[in-house]
């Protein structure tokens, strides 16, 4: 499903217009953005957990040379599926 479809999808269940829809699905990416880059996460009860996760400066490999280079530490942004949202997801 891509954003169009999204939106779209959305719309049908809340019986707003496409362009609210697509309003609050920008505050919603822009909030937690946001707040991931500040470092914080966004815990959705049920759902899941949007937090970053630091990863080390570290040796890489250049795959075309073979040549050693040095791969800077970044932080990476996860989201961690909660226990309702992998219920539904397994339910048989």
């Amino acid at each position: 499903m891509n954003k169009a479809e999204l939106i779209t999808a959305m719309a049908s269940k809340t019986e707003l217009s496409k362009k609210d829809v697509e309003l609050a699905l920008k505050a919603f990416v822009d909030v937690v953005t946001e707040e991931l880059k500040n470092g914080g996460k966004i815990q959705l009860v049920g759902f899941g957990t949007f937090d970053t996760s630091e990863r080390a400066a570290r040796e890489g490999r250049n795959p075309q040379t073979g040549e050693t280079m040095q791969i800077a530490a970044s932080k990476a942004p996860r989201f961690k599926a909660g226990k309702a949202l992998k219920d539904v997801i397994n339910a048989r």
